[in-house]
Parts: structure tokens; C-alpha cells; sequence
């Protein structure tokens, strides 16, 4: 099984060191969380609370994920990074490219692309994104970045997306692989149909065991049942050696986990008492569970590999 330390709220001036920490214990990924800006107010509740609120406020620390995940790269040689998720409904896919084609060559292959929809209409409108036909618009960007960070002169002609041949340079040496994000009904047939995983919010292993079975009826219908898929997960209501092992018997294979929240510790933790917690994690959980540590360059295949 692997484990994936998420580090979502944490004080930007910890993501460098905490990375260190993780890749010494035997973390397989960091998971980067997104969110463009704080809005006063939002038209929208927020999915993946039971009441609809928001867990942060105004003043919590977020980062750009890429730019993160570029310097937690920097300070280490085998950690994966991912978004998740990073909200595509809201970005330009063509821009996006060059910044995930940046990130995936400068941490030498070492980063996974989460994507969302994304929730907020406040975080389309106001990046000048219409909210209607999101998740139409969304297909056709991840076959933009598909397509570009392919390599080579590519082209593209579609309702949301039009643009003549173009190349960016460097192509990522490997396949950038995607995680589809989101609970929903065609979230789910996105992530069958096109991803290399899928990534799940908060979830009760119940609510795990029913999804996964979903996804691979699914990816059964869409001929990938033989393929390769990744189902992370943040599963809110089994911890320690059993509670794993649970996870892994519904179909886990990456758990996302906060070791120091297990702990009764707080986002804003100190650093020495966030490392104390990866440490003794690593000695309960991973050091029994944990998947050896792999080739850096291992995910995905060559750039100019099919897509699925």
C-alpha cells in the first residue's frame, strides 16, 4: 500500500522540511491541495462537508500547488507529488500545460496531475471562466493537456478550445499521469473513461467500498478494467494497522493521510511536533504496510504513449 502525506493548511514556511521528513520515512507522495482565493461569500455550498461550510476562513495558508510542488522537489530525490485536486474548470488549459509541462521536468518526473471540476461559481466567474457547461469544458481541457503535454506540434478544434499547431519544449520525458477527482456521477465516469486514478475527499470506508465497486463496473464498460488505476483515498473513519488493511481490501492502494491530525494536533501545528508524528507513523503504519520505495521515474509511460 502506499501512503501520501497530505499537507493541506499547513504554514508555508513547513512544506519544505516537511517534505524532507516524508520522503525519509517512507511516504510514497505529498498531496497539494488548491484553492485560487477566499470569497466573502459563495453562491455554492461546499460538497464535501455534511453541512456545506467551509473548513477554512480568510486567513488559512494556501499555495499554488505546482509552484509547491516544484519546491518540495527541489529538496528532494524519490517523493511524488499530486494536486488534490487542482480545479480545471477555472483555468486556461493551454497555460496549464506549460506549467504542469515545468513542474513534471524540473522534479524529474515526480508529479501527478489531480483535476476537479471545481465547486465554487465565484472561482469561474471571477477568473473569467463561465460556470455553465463546466464539466463539458473540463473534458475538452484535459484532452488539451493530453494532447500538448504529448510533445511535438499539436492542434486542437473544439467548442471550448480552439488553437493552430503549437509546440512546448521540453515535453515531460514520461506521461504525466491524471487523477480524476470528484464524487458525483460523471465525475466518476470522467475518471473511468480517462484517468490514470481516481481521488476521493472525505469518505467513510462504506461510501469507499460502493464507489470503488462503481468505478470498476465502469472502467469494465469502458474496456480499462486490465489497466493500471490508482484509487486514492481519505478515508475518515479507519486508522491504525486494521484500519488500513480495511482500506486495502476495498480497493485502496494510496491512502492520504495527516499524521499529526490522528494525533489531536491542529493544521497549524509546530514543525518539530508534525515530524514527530511522520516519524512515529512511519514506525507503526508504514514500516508494516508501506510499499518499497519505487524508481523515480516508474509512473506513467513515455510521453508519447497512448492515451487512455
Amino acid at each position: 500500500m502506499k501512503f501520501t502525506l497530505s499537507v493541506a493548511l499547513s504554514p508555508l514556511d513547513q512544506l519544505a522540511e516537511l517534505a524532507r521528513t516524508a520522503e525519509e520515512c517512507g511516504f510514497s507522495a505529498v498531496a497539494l491541495p488548491d484553492s485560487l482565493f477566499y470569497s466573502e461569500t459563495t453562491s455554492a455550498s461546499y460538497p464535501y462537508t455534511p453541512d456545506g461550510s467551509r473548513f477554512w476562513d480568510e486567513n488559512s495558508p494556501w499555495v499554488d500547488p505546482l509552484i509547491a510542488a516544484a519546491s518540495m522537489g527541489a529538496v528532494t530525490t524519490r517523493l511524488r507529488f499530486y494536486t488534490s485536486v487542482l480545479k480545471l474548470g477555472s483555468r486556461n488549459p493551454v497555460l496549464l500545460a506549460r506549467q504542469v509541462g515545468s513542474v513534471a521536468n524540473l522534479t524529474g518526473d515526480r508529479f501527478g496531475l489531480g483535476l476537479g471540476v471545481g465547486w465554487s461559481p465565484e472561482e469561474f466567474e471571477w477568473c473569467g471562466a463561465p460556470y455553465a457547461e463546466r464539466g463539458a469544458r473540463v473534458d475538452e481541457a484535459i484532452e488539451v493537456l493530453r494532447r500538448v503535454l504529448g510533445g511535438g506540434m499539436v492542434e486542437y478544434h473544439g467548442r471550448f478550445f480552439d488553437f493552430g499547431r503549437l509546440s512546448m519544449a521540453p515535453a515531460p520525458a514520461r506521461r504525466v499521469p491524471f487523477y480524476i477527482g470528484g464524487h458525483s456521477a460523471p465525475a466518476l465516469r470522467r475518471a473511468a473513461r480517462v484517468g490514470d486514478g481516481w481521488s476521493s475527499a472525505m469518505m467513510t470506508l462504506d461510501e469507499l467500498r460502493t464507489t470503488i465497486g462503481r468505478l470498476g463496473r465502469l472502467r469494465a464498460e469502458y474496456g480499462r478494467a486490465d489497466e493500471e488505476f490508482e484509487i486514492q483515498a481519505v478515508c475518515v473513519d479507519q486508522f491504525g494497522l486494521d484500519g488500513y488493511r480495511r482500506q486495502a481490501e476495498v480497493g485502496v492502494t494510496d491512502a492520504i493521510t495527516v499524521p499529526w491530525m490522528l494525533e489531536g494536533l491542529g493544521f497549524d501545528a509546530p514543525l518539530g511536533k508534525k515530524k514527530d508524528a511522520l516519524r512515529r507513523f512511519a514506525d507503526e503504519i508504514i514500516g508494516e504496510l508501506g510499499e518499497p520505495p519505487s524508481d523515480v521515474d516508474a509512473p506513467g509511460e513515455p510521453a508519447g504513449g497512448t492515451t487512455p
